[in-house]
């Protein structure tokens, strides 16, 4: 099930540091971590707003898509799957959307890399989905059998 979440942000209210720290990233220059901390702020000082409309064991349910960003296939490129770890529900459809300019899959792994069959697309061109109802708690790894660089994490709580 997908709930609709709103997302309400000012231009003027995100501090400059932020904004810095979104070109940093985007160069490579600040990690993923840092990046996202910087984000984790401003949704907790309520600078970026996020309404949900429903809330279930104080797990926020939030759209189910991950993006395969342009520049993914590209080992030297900081273009990870967005997000990285998507938290989710059980009985949720996750959808994988490929923006890259290049096809790529998803590949369902254990947690020591090796193949699994629990879940595997067809190659993916630009603005092709792939989708997969994760039904079971538990973490699943995934990546793309083109860029085997490219790892991603669902967590299904």
């Amino acid at each position: 099930m997908l709930i609709p979440v709103v997302y309400s942000a000012s231009a003027e209210s995100i501090p400059e540091w932020i904004r810095n720290n979104a070109l940093w990233y985007g160069q490579g220059i600040v990690s993923e971590t840092e990046f996202l901390n910087g984000i984790k702020f401003l949704i907790e000082n309520d600078i970026i707003i996020l309404e949900n409309m429903g809330e279930k064991n104080n797990i926020k349910l939030f759209d189910a898509t991950v993006i395969i960003p342009n520049g993914n296939y590209d080992v030297a490129s900081t273009g990870f799957y967005i997000p990285l770890n998507l938290e989710i529900l059980a009985d949720t459809t996750v959808t994988w959307i490929n923006q890259d300019n290049v096809e790529h899959t998803i590949q369902s792994q254990d947690e020591l890399g090796n193949i699994m069959g629990l879940f595997n697309s067809a190659l993916l061109d630009t603005g092709e989905k792939f989708e997969f109802t994760f039904e079971e708690e538990g973490v699943y790894n995934y990546y793309c059998s083109l860029h085997p660089w490219r790892v991603g994490l669902i967590t299904v709580k």
